[in-house]
């Protein structure tokens, strides 16, 4: 089981970019399935990326377009690429590492705040 620690996260205006990375310790890095959720203040966690060890992706339709999600394994890290924020982007992000649901792992989170 992996342990995770996201960083890279902000205060942006809108139409701005950020990259959230998430370093992963533990092997077999490359065997998990990574993904990038988030929780905006009074709503439920979603997923918003996803990338399987093959690195098939998968978004959220409302980021579709805008966010890019990458993986590293050389470095155990997660990356989301964001381009074009918007306000509704403004969450904490966590990313979570797991095989099948299995040696399922999260980080602690880092906040994204997009505003003029």
């Amino acid at each position: 089981q992996v342990q995770l620690v996201e960083s890279g996260g902000g205060l942006v205006q809108p139409g701005g970019s950020l990259t959230l990375s998430c370093l992963g310790s533990g092997s077999f890095f490359n065997l998990y399935r990574l993904e990038w959720h988030r929780q905006a203040p009074g709503k439920q966690r979603e997923l918003a990326a996803m990338i399987t060890s093959d690195r098939h992706t998968t978004y959220v339709d409302s980021v579709k377009g805008r966010f890019t999600i990458s993986r590293d394994n050389g470095k155990n890290t997660v990356y989301l690429q964001m381009d074009s924020l918007k306000p509704e982007d403004t969450a904490v992000y966590y990313c979570r590492a797991h095989v099948g649901g299995r040696f399922d792992s999260w980080g602690q989170g880092t906040q994204v705040t997009v505003s003029s």
